[in-house]
């Protein structure tokens, strides 16, 4: 059998991610590999380890990499902190609050939640009262949700679990790196990430940092099978202390990373340069840099939709920089929302996304992240999606998508 080569379409991936990756993190991950033990390997492994405390904004020393997607991130963080039994409250206004809570109660946490309305962001005194209410052993929350472009602040919300002795848990999958993030000043103990959003590489490593009392408490749980030396000697462990996943106990990733470098799997060498690349890029444009150029294309973005007549989604005070929201025009009826997403990757090759939830088939997400988030991207994403709503007999204003964009542009020229 002959197998032809891999021909991949051209796209530009406008919507709320993945995104179209940056070439020098491509180009970087066509290197060769090394052994996971070889000293230049553990060197890099290193490296990464400083370059992502610079980009979590923290000194924590347990900030390194789970191999695999943000999801797994996400999980390895709930599965190493979360005791069944324990109480956790979780902040809802997306579909991923609603994904902690999944994880959390595959973990056998009590959980409760409050929730906002889709299209606002949770307030401080909310949380307050429900940790007064709840007495929770942790607080698991999104800053940034792309199912509904919200921003959630944080500091104050930190504070308040501080105040509390509450660990707080933050999923920043879809912000960091495109939006402020400030991991210590805010007090937050574990944050993961993933790079196929503002950090502008491929879905499959997932940045993480561990303060040093979530540090303490994940490895008071560690736990060795009988027989098997992976670390410190053998220790009892109380019923239901046992971290359920072994590719995901942090206890043991830990010391994967750490000094002795124990085993514990093998070292996904591609995604390693990949994270190292994305790191390396975004600490030589600097933090600030980086979220100031989100918030720029972000806001052309924006104010390109709107100069269309079209209609931002939810709250902008507390909108992402890095992601906007479009109320699909009724005109278009039924399914004109994926024949305007069909045509743009079709005729344009430019992907935007639809929704979830109570958003599907009545929101656009079109993303401005990562490699995207420049003005090329955004001026032909605007001119085409005009081209294809005006084939659709959508009346929107003639170059106005382009013309607010290129607006905003000029004024910081």
């Amino acid at each position: 059998m002959t197998l032809g080569g891999l021909r991949v379409p051209p796209r530009l991936l406008m919507g709320p991610g993945p995104i179209t990756v940056d070439p020098r993190v491509l180009q970087a991950m066509g290197n060769q590999l090394t052994g996971q033990f070889d000293p230049w390997m553990t060197d890099t492994m290193t490296e990464v380890m400083g370059l992502y405390r610079t980009v979590f904004q923290t000194e924590n020393e347990q900030t390194f990499l789970v191999d695999g997607t943000s999801r797994a991130g996400i999980e390895a963080a709930l599965v190493s902190l979360i005791t069944p039994g324990d109480r956790v409250l979780v902040p809802v206004f997306g579909r991923f609050g609603h994904l902690l809570v999944e994880i959390a109660e595959r973990c056998g946490a009590e959980v409760h939640t409050i929730e906002a309305p889709w299209g606002e962001v949770v307030a401080p005194e909310a949380v307050e009262a429900a940790i007064a209410r709840i007495d929770p052993a942790l607080l698991a929350i999104v800053q940034g949700d792309t199912s509904t472009t919200m921003c959630q602040p944080l500091a104050d919300i930190a504070a308040i679990a501080r105040e509390h002795g509450v660990l707080t848990y933050c999923d920043a999958t879809a912000s960091l790196g495109g939006n402020e993030f400030l991991t210590d000043a805010w007090g937050i103990d574990v944050v993961t990430a993933g790079l196929q959003k503002c950090l502008g590489g491929p879905s499959g490593s997932a940045p993480i940092t561990i303060s040093p009392r979530a540090a303490e408490l994940i490895d008071a749980r560690k736990h060795v099978e009988a027989g098997i030396r992976s670390g410190d000697e053998a220790v009892d462990v109380a019923p239901g202390t046992r971290i359920a996943s072994n590719y995901l106990d942090l206890a043991q990733i830990m010391d994967y990373w750490g000094p002795r470098r124990l085993n514990h799997h093998t070292e996904a060498t591609s995604m390693l340069y990949a994270a190292r690349t994305c790191a390396t890029l975004l600490v030589e444009e600097g933090i600030e840099a980086a979220v100031a150029r989100h918030a720029l294309h972000g806001g052309a973005m924006l104010a390109g939709v709107q100069g269309l007549g079209l209609t931002a989604y939810g709250d902008l005070e507390h909108k992402m920089t890095n992601v906007v929201g479009v109320l699909i025009p009724d005109g278009l009826g039924a399914g004109g929302g994926d024949r305007v997403r069909t045509a743009l990757l079709e005729d344009f090759g430019i992907e935007i996304g639809t929704s979830f939830g109570p958003l599907h088939g009545k929101v656009w997400r079109i993303g401005t992240m990562g490699y995207n988030a420049r003005k090329d991207a955004v001026l032909t994403t605007l001119a085409a999606l005009e081209q294809v709503l005006r084939a659709e007999g959508v009346a929107v204003t003639a170059g106005g998508g382009v013309g607010a964009a290129r607006e905003i542009y000029s004024e910081v020229s």
